[in-house]
């Protein structure tokens, strides 16, 4: 006699989220590259942006190697973009998974917002591999805020995601304008550039970026010289509980009605 057991909801959701996640890896291995380009292509990145900033400062850029200071920006705003471009497919991507009773968007939404901070974890198993064999200088006085602050922005781009997400089932041509607004994150971030190169002034014009707080909190949480002027945590904890809210309360309200259409 065959024993039926009785799984938990919890038990289930875990399990559904687990197999999306193994669906997405598979799919990335499908490609010609696969995951490894996913790894390989910012730290190409960060080493050519660190070269062309390292030649104007002569290798160290506010008491930070270039390097260092060039990888950690990159690394976060890339992981936001990337984290928004596929959470903001994922409730489209897995559609027809929602005919299963068990499967439900958020689900979806999980799986790939984990898969893309699997990924972020071998960049930067691969950035500090490299810095060790380079000799280059590294220095992290506090490394439970960087996770900390890595963290706040997974949640962001996750949230801001799942927004996106819910608009494009109900208007598609979200999508387009979601692709133009993203490209001036990339600017205006603070990769290439920290507040201390730009005029007090402008500050206001800059600083509504959560980024950007992410990007300087970050820098100096591995070097406490290099300064948290015209930056806080308060705003940046403010926006991520803003954003988590925001987007659980529209997901609540309309995720049946966006996987119907």
């Amino acid at each position: 006699m065959a024993i039926v057991r009785k799984r938990s909801l919890f038990i289930i959701w875990r399990d559904v989220i687990f197999a999306i996640f193994l669906r997405e890896i598979k799919s990335k291995f499908s490609d010609k590259f696969g995951i490894a380009w996913s790894v390989i292509s910012p730290v190409l990145f960060i080493f050519a942006l660190s070269y062309i900033r390292g030649s104007m400062d002569g290798g160290t850029t506010h008491g930070i190697p270039t390097f260092w200071y060039m990888a950690y920006g990159m690394m976060l705003v890339q992981f936001f973009l990337g984290l928004i471009g596929s959470v903001s497919g994922s409730i489209k991507k897995n559609k027809p998974l929602y005919a299963f009773r068990q499967v439900q968007p958020i689900s979806s939404v999980l799986a790939i917002a984990g898969f893309e901070l699997f990924i972020k974890f071998f960049v930067v198993l691969i950035l500090l591999i490299i810095g060790f064999y380079l000799n280059l200088d590294m220095e992290i006085d506090d490394p439970i805020e960087i996770i900390l602050i890595l963290l706040r922005v997974w949640l962001i781009g996750t949230s801001l995601g799942v927004l996106l997400a819910l608009a494009q089932a109900y208007v598609p041509e979200v999508s387009k304008l979601q692709a133009l607004a993203m490209r001036p994150i990339f600017f205006i971030s603070g990769i290439f550039f920290s507040l201390q190169d730009i005029p007090q002034q402008y500050w206001p014009y800059l600083t509504w970026n959560p980024l950007l707080h992410a990007v300087e909190l970050t820098r100096y949480a591995a070097y406490r010289g290099y300064g948290d002027a015209g930056v806080s945590y308060f705003f940046l904890d403010s926006t991520t509980i803003l954003c988590v809210f925001f987007a659980l309360a529209c997901y609540q309200i309309s995720w049946k009605q966006a996987i119907s259409r």
